[in-house]
């Protein structure tokens, strides 16, 4: 497949939907295009894009499969259990230090939102411990509005809940067939919305209105995108976050060079960093 081609799918996307996926990796979206191709039974790429613009809700199925969202509950435990033991307790210090009551977290491609709701019942456990009453605000966005869908309803297969321990699944989830369904006092501290990290009008979720996040998830989300469009996001939830913030990437993800010396890493084993300057 050409460049020009891909360039073409892209461009007619952005004209009919609104989505700008210019700067995913081109080895990317070439794969994703090409299984579209084989989908529709088209025999190469000048013929899928007939078959685009003679097709209008084939669009949205090639957003569906540039959007492919793999996610589970506690996903990388040695990650969440450092956010348990260590990155939430030391928050709670600083906020009763500061006599702040606020505890503000964004979750970037949240996908079906087992990664901000595995969040909420980590405050839930460790807060009904405190004696101090905190304002939580968890937001969780997404570019894929199939996904965000999934994530309001707060419906689970087996597969999405691997990690989960019996007790914690016992405790917030309710069984229904060969689904477990969230509590609903766990999906009400989570505001999901739609948000583009490419939008170029806001720097942080509408929702939020003015970011000064304590914790922002961006998991597997920049390994999509080219580099020059990796910086732009990088930038973006860098100064979404508060100073001594905590930013937690992918395995496979790291901070741009530029923020070597303004972001700690906070341990080996972890990617998650803490903003001490900029």
């Amino acid at each position: 497949m050409h460049q020009s081609e891909i360039k073409i799918i892209v461009n007619l996307l952005e004209k009919q939907r609104g989505f700008d996926f210019s700067g995913y990796r081109e080895a990317m979206l070439e794969r994703r295009i090409q299984k579209r191709i084989n989908a529709t039974g088209c025999k190469h790429s000048d013929e899928y894009i007939e078959f685009l613009l003679q097709n209008p809700d084939e669009f949205d199925l090639l957003i569906d499969v540039f959007t492919i969202n793999v996610s589970r509950f506690f996903r990388n435990s040695l990650t969440w259990e450092y956010i348990r033991k260590i990155i939430i307790p030391n928050l709670l210090n600083s906020k009763i230090k500061a006599n702040d009551s606020s505890l503000r977290f964004w979750s970037a491609g949240c996908s079906y939102g087992e990664e901000p709701y595995s969040l909420a019942i980590i405050l839930k456990e460790i807060l009904s411990k405190e004696d101090t009453s905190y304002n939580i605000n968890i937001f969780a966005t997404d570019l894929d509005k199939k996904a965000l869908e999934r994530a309001s309803a707060g419906i689970y297969g087996f597969e999405s809940l691997k990690k989960v321990p019996y007790g914690i699944l016992k405790k917030y989830f309710t069984n229904k067939g060969d689904q477990y369904e969230l509590d609903s006092e766990i999906k009400e501290m989570t505001n999901i919305s739609f948000f583009d990290l490419l939008d170029k009008k806001h720097l942080v979720p509408p929702d939020s209105i003015y970011g000064g996040f304590d914790i922002v998830f961006c998991r597997n989300v920049l390994i999509y995108f080219n580099i020059d469009t990796q910086k732009i996001i990088f930038n973006k939830l860098f100064k979404s976050l508060k100073t001594n913030g905590y930013l937690v990437l992918g395995d496979s993800e790291m901070p741009d060079e530029d923020y070597k010396y303004i972001l700690k890493r906070e341990n080996s084993c972890c990617k998650i960093y803490r903003k001490v300057g900029g």
